[in-house]
């Protein structure tokens, strides 16, 4: 079990907070969108944020075992003008390059980030429609991902995904913003990257070389003890441990996506954290590498095509943005 630093107060966090927590969906989409620069749309995004809990109630009626959701979240550059307030939570900021000897991890636009997600693929494909149909030419969409369940949670590469994921309470101390931010109380910061893969690369080695580079046994999603020399494994450079020797976990919502038709393949990766730094020391350690030059030896078959960071409010804020 993770313990959690003593400053980060989350056990009395709003209950309004949004779906962060809930479980991993068969289907996903991650949308991606710019708001255009003018004092008419920003109105229109606000009341379409607003309406956002009457939207999903609107599509998941049809079928509540679908379990529709969507999480919506705000980056830095809009934020003031999008919320009126010039205060934000303590810790946003734009999507920060990680330049490494050998991969970078860059930074692209986007104002908002739609997570939306379901049992089913029609009612996030019906969801996104009506979405995208009240925002109209307020947005311009800078990425769109479509996400699927691959087999037993599996990613494209073929290993179990999102096994180290924080649960029970767990799960809300590594996720949501505490009492050492008292007004974003409830939120969560949100970190997306888009992984294109070179399965042909990847394919071509060895199953026991690729568990090195993951950590975890390929077949049985068995963990691997840490390497004693050369670079380390995904696993072991995506723990994050602070200067006191306690682990801070992020909660993954990683999907699988892919056209084979146009040889795309790849990872969307999402994480959820209440403490932005931990998701950007993962990186850190992952594009520069520990010690500095051993990088993440995934990323030798896994390019990061996006990156932006984002703020996720309560449902009570954002329904508080509209009129």
């Amino acid at each position: 079990m993770t313990t959690d630093s003593g400053d980060h107060n989350w056990q009395r966090v709003p209950i309004e907070a949004q779906s962060i927590d809930a479980p991993l969906s068969r289907s996903a989409i991650f949308l991606v969108v710019r708001i255009a620069d003018d004092d008419a749309s920003y109105q229109v995004v606000r009341d379409v944020l607003a309406g956002l809990s009457d939207l999903v109630k609107t599509v998941g009626f049809r079928d509540l075992n679908a379990h529709l959701s969507c999480n919506t979240a705000i980056g830095a550059a809009a934020w003031p003008r999008l919320t009126g307030q010039q205060t934000m939570p303590k810790e946003l900021h734009p999507f920060r390059e990680i330049a490494g000897a050998v991969h970078t991890a860059g930074a692209t636009p986007g104002d908002l980030l739609f997570h939306i997600r379901a049992e089913s693929a029609d009612f996030c494909f019906e969801f996104e429609r009506l979405l995208l149909n009240a925002l109209g030419g307020a947005v311009e969409v800078e990425d769109e991902v479509v996400g699927f369940r691959y087999f037993d949670s599996r990613d494209l590469l073929g290993f179990v995904d999102g096994t180290a994921n924080p649960d029970g309470s767990d799960m809300a101390a590594s996720s949501l913003v505490g009492e050492e931010d008292p007004e974003f109380a409830g939120g969560s910061y949100v970190v997306v990257q888009k992984y294109l893969h070179d399965l042909g690369k990847w394919g071509s080695l060895p199953v026991p070389a690729q568990e090195g580079v993951i950590g975890r046994t390929k077949l049985e999603n068995v963990e691997l003890g840490d390497a004693e020399y050369g670079q380390k494994s995904h696993k072991t450079l995506a723990t994050i441990t602070d200067e006191d020797g306690v682990e801070h976990d992020i909660l993954r919502d990683n999907m699988p996506f892919g056209r084979p038709g146009h040889a795309e393949f790849g990872t969307y990766f999402i994480g959820y954290s209440g403490q932005l730094w931990v998701i950007e020391r993962m990186l850190e350690r992952m594009f520069i590498g520990d010690p500095p030059g051993s990088h993440d030896r995934i990323l030798d078959f896994s390019t990061a095509a996006t990156g932006v960071t984002f703020f996720a409010p309560t449902r009570s804020f954002l329904d508080g943005l509209g009129g």
